[in-house]
């Protein structure tokens, strides 16, 4: 097999793009929310995300709603990048799953094995996942220093990472189960199969009505209601042709980009990032629970991906980009640390009702993310101009 150089899509690109300005507004929100949170208005502030709105608090129509339409564009670019993205080719593909995979696993037994017989060790899930818009957003700082193969392998990882997590979620974070409730969830999806493969219907607006009745009764099975953004996403037609305007899947996935990178991601921000820094925050970070989610995102994910990586390359299963080196990888994995969104969002499946768990969880996610975030960027520009001739298996 021989050694690749992956050029980047104009789909790429605008993908690109809008995750880096993303990831930007979801720092300014992060601090914004914790800033408050621990201001005299803070108790009004953290007040205002439980009130309760047509049976649920905002908190919940955030994370069971918004976050649905969240997971709706992360299904529609997981569908993209496998039909003609950057995973549709399998000696594209193979690498960044299995280091993917190397990202999973190290962080969520690292976790486990501090946790394991323990109240918290339902947590175990929280180090798993990448957040695509912070690590992409920091990667784009470091501009033409790193090669266009790091972008594309650190993105399609992070995909990758977000399915795992999807999955973990509906098989894991499943409350009491509902079976009628989710037969129906089920049926609408079949239903919106059918639309699509034998009846070819190309409006959005009969999909659109489905997934939200599919959400309805997701929500009402137990199963969280997010995972119905998902199916819908797989639902919808899709053209294989880049930019083909007049596929739904295609003009959806536009439709979305800046809604849930510039409104639907900083809002979870504000609802999940007000966290107060009370005077025993040092001791809730030396609790096991902290310690594996630190450990799994700082430690654990870059080890991971680098290892499983290697092993991949020196058996022949894949090989490295050109471009790349095993320094490269290596950064790729240090900011696959950067856990935030997912992370968070797991946290609050994992520990609801416990509030002080939550918040020592949520602090302990966002100095792994801070400092996965510095580290990954200082490596990453201290690391010497692309070659592919660095020591490793790479022939």
């Amino acid at each position: 097999m021989a050694a690749i150089q992956i050029p980047l899509s104009n789909t790429f690109k605008r993908f690109f793009a809008s995750e880096k300005s993303g990831g930007i507004v979801l720092i300014i929100c992060t601090l914004a929310s914790l800033g408050i949170a621990n201001s005299p208005a803070g108790g009004a502030y953290l007040r205002f995300w439980q009130l309760d709105l047509g049976g649920l608090s905002i908190a919940h129509w955030v994370s069971d709603a918004l976050m649905a339409i969240f997971f709706l564009l992360i299904g529609l670019e997981l569908e993209r990048e496998l039909y003609n993205g950057e995973l549709s080719s399998l000696k594209n593909a193979l690498l960044p799953v299995v280091a993917a995979a190397g990202g999973i696993a190290a962080p969520a037994l690292m976790h486990f094995s501090l946790n394991a017989g323990t109240p918290t060790q339902a947590g175990m899930g929280i180090p798993m996942a990448t957040d695509i818009a912070f690590a992409l957003g920091v990667l784009a700082l470091l501009g033409n220093r790193v090669p266009a193969s790091l972008k594309v392998f650190l993105a399609a990882l992070a995909v990758m990472d977000d399915l795992a997590a999807i999955i973990v979620i509906a098989a894991f974070y499943t409350a009491e189960l509902a079976i009628g409730y989710l037969l129906g969830a089920l049926a609408v999806f079949a239903a919106m199969l059918l639309m699509n493969r034998l009846l070819r219907m190309m409006a959005l607006l009969p999909y659109l009505i489905g997934g939200a009745l599919m959400w309805y009764l997701m929500l009402k099975s137990g199963v969280h209601a997010t995972i119905a953004g998902v199916l819908l996403a797989f639902a919808i037609p899709y053209s294989a042709r880049e930019d083909d305007a007049e596929s739904p899947s295609h003009r959806l996935e536009h439709m979305l980009h800046y809604p849930v990178a510039f409104l639907i991601l900083p809002i979870f921000a504000l609802a999940n990032a007000g966290i107060v820094i009370g005077s025993g925050w040092l001791q809730e970070l030396a609790s096991v629970n902290s310690l594996g989610i630190l450990g799994g995102l700082v430690v654990g994910k870059p080890l991971g991906i680098t290892v499983l990586s290697f092993i991949a390359v020196a058996s022949g299963m894949c090989r490295l980009p050109t471009d790349l080196n095993w320094r490269h990888v290596f950064g790729a994995g240090l900011l696959g640390g950067i856990g935030f969104t997912m992370s968070i969002f797991v946290t609050n499946l994992a520990f609801a009702g416990d509030t002080a768990v939550l918040n020592a969880s949520k602090m302990a996610i966002l100095l792994a993310s801070v400092a996965a975030g510095m580290i990954g960027f200082v490596w990453l520009k201290l690391v010497p101009g692309s070659s592919g001739n660095d020591t490793g298996p790479n022939p």
